[in-house]
């Protein structure tokens, strides 16, 4: 079955109740037992949920993998995987990732004993130089938050194969549309389904996908121990988005590389990180690994101004100044003041989110409009 068929057929079946063709919202916290454990596959719905159960059927089918996991949050299905290591663990992290994920590792398990190394992985190489005995999971984000950086996929997996370590990889940015982490050499795909997969800005939720039937049954059980599951109507909202997910996908890749060219040519603008340029430190890994190139594009103006930048942000009109990313309406942020305020100015500047950075999530309106829009706030 090809991605654009499985987006709508995927892991899916008719409700064999009546047919319906959409998996029913099963809103029940329980099911009838005819003895006690005679059930027919559900007793509690934080263990299982018939709708929930279609969601994740069709996150494994569209990431090519055999065992998905829907959670509350993108945050807490990055929880779960975390709670896979033991105290005295390592992991060896991207350097440039989304500000929640930094904040979960740095204040919440570096006090459990869990140690973290945040490294620069546009070579891949620097990985080995942060791996010893104690190292279990490496953790890629690609293209990476904000800064669009592009890691290999591939390599990282020669990489933790060599050492016998876990590579987990962070899919949002790219979706399974543009990039499908299993097949380069992943053991786990995360996804903040917040974003591309929901795609309409009115659910929050989280998703692993695996392979291995026993790294399954480990996140099964921390996801039924943990409780950080997400509801059934949220769980419907999703699996209806994913069924657009290749066409609106379509969509923000030709809008985002008509702004990102729109972008680069504006006088007053200094740089645009966006892995479809041919000058990309990575561009060629992006084209090996990707699909296309996507509509996160980020930028900075000329100066490095934190007050020019928040005038741009202020300014626009169909671009919204949001959290988050991924719907079908554009949305703009100030990376050092909202999505990433929680890493320290050092750290955030040393990976290059600096105060003049602006992100832009392109969405589907028509490109005319939102090439207006940037024109008018820029100036």
């Amino acid at each position: 079955m090809k991605f654009n068929t499985k987006t709508i057929h995927g892991g899916q079946k008719h409700d064999p109740a009546y047919g319906a063709v959409m998996p029913p919202i099963y809103q029940t916290s329980t099911y009838a037992q005819s003895t006690p454990g005679g059930h027919k596959g559900f007793e509690y719905s934080r263990t299982h949920n018939p709708t929930r159960q279609a969601l994740e059927n069709a996150f494994a089918s569209i990431e090519n993998g055999n065992y998905g996991l829907a959670f509350g949050s993108g945050l807490a299905a990055i929880d779960a995987v975390i709670k896979l290591l033991e105290p005295g663990d390592e992991v060896v992290s991207t350097n440039d990732l989304y500000g929640g994920s930094y904040r979960l590792f740095t204040s919440i398990f570096k006090k459990f004993g869990i140690k973290f190394h945040f490294v620069g992985m546009e070579n891949a190489h620097n990985i080995e130089n942060y791996i010893n005995s104690n190292t279990k999971l490496i953790w890629v984000e690609t293209p990476t938050n904000p800064m669009m950086n592009i890691i290999d996929i591939k390599a990282c997996s020669q990489i933790a194969k060599k050492h016998n370590l876990l590579l987990a990889v962070d899919n949002t940015f790219a979706t399974p549309y543009l990039q499908q982490p299993l097949d380069l050499g992943a053991d786990i795909v995360m996804h903040s389904a917040t974003k591309y997969l929901g795609g309409h800005s009115d659910v929050v939720m989280g998703a692993l996908v695996v392979k291995d039937k026993d790294l399954a049954d480990k996140l099964y059980f921390i996801q039924n121990a943990s409780g950080a599951v997400c509801g059934p109507q949220d769980s419907f909202l999703v699996l209806r988005g994913i069924k657009t997910l290749h066409i609106r996908m379509q969509r923000h890749c030709e809008n985002g590389r008509a702004i990102a060219e729109y972008l680069n040519s504006h006088p007053k603008v200094e740089k645009v990180y966006w892995p479809g340029f041919e000058n990309h430190p990575n561009h060629n890994v992006a084209k090996e690994q990707m699909n296309d190139f996507g509509g996160m594009i980020s930028f900075t103006t000329k100066g490095n101004n934190f007050e020019e930048a928040i005038k741009i942000v202020e300014k626009l009109k169909i671009f919204t100044l949001a959290e988050s990313l991924g719907g079908v309406e554009s949305l703009a942020g100030h990376p050092a003041s909202m999505t990433h305020a929680s890493i320290p100015k050092e750290e955030r500047e040393k990976t290059g989110v600096v105060d003049s950075l602006i992100r832009l999530s392109v969405g589907i309106e028509d490109i005319h409009d939102l090439i207006a829009d940037l024109k008018q706030a820029i100036g």
